[in-house]
């Protein structure tokens, strides 16, 4: 018999767990319970910074549901986020064939090079409008987690 006690969750932990984010309504959004466990480092973006925070301190084998307040998540929305994009910019960005409809998510060159995304709000002849806010971005969600081992 040993005592000895289990592993614990640090902000390097090499993680095997079952983890699952959802909207209060139960609505999942991303779960790994009903496939394989996920299997990630701590401190290299795989998960949120928020929820990699609570599961620090955490033992091997701990089975927990957390709710998190609006925004907590990804943080809050920013109203300075809903943008208007012409027609013009929208078309460069695209495939010529692309067909948009408000809701959908399109992905744009940003000017260093880099990319992001935004969901279309309005769609005009001239001039669209976007939303660059995270989708998850200020909404109340519920993130449940099984810790299956800690390295």
């Amino acid at each position: 018999m040993s005592n000895a006690q289990p592993a614990v969750v640090t902000k390097s932990a090499y993680l095997t767990l079952h983890y699952r984010l959802a909207s209060l309504d139960g609505k999942d959004i991303v779960t790994t319970f009903n496939a394989n466990p996920a299997t990630l480092m701590l401190g290299q973006g795989q998960l949120a910074p928020v929820l990699e925070e609570l599961l620090l301190g955490l033992p091997e084998g701990t089975h927990r549901t957390f709710n998190l307040e609006p925004g907590v998540g990804f943080g809050p929305r920013n109203p300075e986020l809903v943008r208007e994009v012409s027609r013009a910019t929208l078309d460069e960005n695209s495939s010529p064939d692309a067909e948009y409809k408000v809701g959908d998510l399109v992905d744009f060159a940003a000017p260093g090079g880099g990319r992001f995304a935004g969901v279309l709000r309005e769609l005009g002849e001239e001039v669209c409008l976007f939303d660059f806010n995270h989708p998850l971005a200020g909404e109340p969600l519920t993130f449940e987690v099984k810790i299956i081992s800690v390295l």
